[in-house]
């Protein structure tokens, strides 16, 4: 025979109270691991966009001025701090953006108007309402979990293309370098692309760029493109992979809250039926 349905009741209200402080200590966690991914990615997008620079692409990034140099890194720096800002947005604001996402001008060398361009080249904060922690459901916690980790993951993805279309815009990447790699770097192997091993957070590829008029300039071409990767740079920082496991460990706290969550309720539903059939029962 079940148990009274007060019983139950009070179980899965106890249930509610230690979800809401596992969602309290997920937000917690969430805020301190994507302040220190921010700073991850900013150093990881120097880095690697200094191999591709020196090595990826020497001859081209010496054709540069010294002025445009400085130029290309300052905005590529900016890139980066913006990065870092929109992964807080999602998790320290609920309030829905209006801006939307433009793309850069086409300019001949990287001047004042790609670094003020490259300022709007994000996301905008429409789906933060989906983003609030504040809850005593583990369904809809676990379903803001994981639009958080699509977020960090979108925001990387934005950021390589970015930087990969400043880096082509200064003259560094190849101008004949296809949208369709700049746009999804990393499943460009999809594409008739042999992936090549290489330094972290870089794409370094053999593809076939085939011209309309099949000139000798069509064949395979090497190419080596910015492509960051939540993986290489939660590896290359201590903290940021400290503060993962961290996330991890409360994330199976809150699965196993959320199976007994779920059976409380089968449990009440139950009690709830029974009670109900004895009550419009006659003989």
């Amino acid at each position: 025979m079940t148990r009274a349905i007060e019983r139950i009741e009070q179980d899965i209200a106890a249930l509610q109270e230690a979800i809401r402080a596992i969602a309290i200590e997920l937000q917690s966690a969430y805020a301190s691991y994507l302040n220190t991914l921010g700073l991850a990615v900013r150093k990881q997008l120097i880095l690697a966009s200094y191999h591709l620079c020196t090595q990826g692409y020497p001859e081209n990034f010496l054709h540069l001025s010294l002025n445009q140099r400085q130029q290309l890194q300052q905005a590529i720096r900016k890139l980066g701090q913006l990065a870092a800002e929109q992964l807080l947005i999602y998790i320290t604001s609920e309030e829905s953006g209006e801006d939307e996402v433009d793309e850069v001008d086409e300019v001949d060398e990287v001047d004042e108007e790609v670094i003020s361009s490259s300022s709007s080249l994000f996301l905008n904060t429409s789906s933060s309402q989906y983003l609030t922690a504040n809850t005593s459901d583990p369904i809809e916690l676990a379903k803001w979990q994981q639009k958080l980790e699509e977020v960090a993951q979108e925001i990387l993805k934005k950021l390589s293309h970015d930087a990969n279309l400043l880096l082509q815009k200064a003259g560094v990447l190849p101008k004949k370098l296809p949208e369709p790699i700049l746009a999804a770097a990393a499943a460009a192997s999809e594409a008739s692309a042999e992936v090549m091993p290489g330094p972290p957070n870089l794409l370094n590829l053999v593809i076939e760029i085939e011209n309309e008029q099949q000139s000798e300039d069509s064949g395979l071409t090497q190419i080596m493109a910015i492509n960051l990767r939540l993986g290489e740079i939660e590896f290359a920082d201590v903290t940021l992979s400290s503060e993962r496991k961290r996330i991890r460990s409360i994330l199976v706290q809150l699965n196993k809250l959320g199976r007994e969550y779920k059976k409380r309720y089968k449990e009440k539903a139950i009690a709830e039926a029974e009670a109900a059939w004895r009550a419009s029962w006659f003989e």
